[in-house]
C-alpha cells in the first residue's frame, strides 16, 4: 500500500501523462494541452486568470529551454511554485 506522498507523487506523473499523451512528443505538454490541463485540474486557480496574455505568459515563464513546451521537469517547477504559495497562504490563515 502506497503511503500518501507515494500516492500524491503517482497522480502528479499520472495527470502529466494524460494531457501530454494527447499528441505530440507524450513527453511533453503542448501549450494546449497545458491550458486543458490547467482548466481541468485547477478549477479554481484559473477561476483567478482573467486573460489569455497572463496564460501566455505563464507558459514562457515555465518553457525554460525554450522549445514552446512544457516537459516534466518545467511542470514540476510550476506545480512546487503553486504549493509553496497555496502553502504560505494557507499557512498563514490561523494566525
Amino acid at each position: 500500500m502506497m503511503t500518501d506522498l507515494e500516492t500524491s507523487m503517482a497522480t502528479i506523473i499520472s495527470v502529466f501523462q494524460k494531457y501530454s499523451e494527447r499528441e505530440g512528443d507524450k513527453h511533453k505538454l503542448k501549450k494546449s494541452e497545458l491550458k486543458d490541463l490547467l482548466h481541468d485540474e485547477l478549477p479554481e486557480l484559473m477561476a483567478h486568470v482573467k486573460d489569455q496574455s497572463t496564460l501566455d505568459s505563464l507558459m514562457e515563464s515555465l518553457d525554460t529551454d525554450g522549445d514552446a513546451e512544457c516537459d516534466f521537469q518545467e511542470f514540476m517547477t510550476f506545480i512546487s511554485v503553486v504549493t509553496v504559495c497555496c502553502h504560505e497562504f494557507f499557512g498563514h490563515e490561523d494566525e
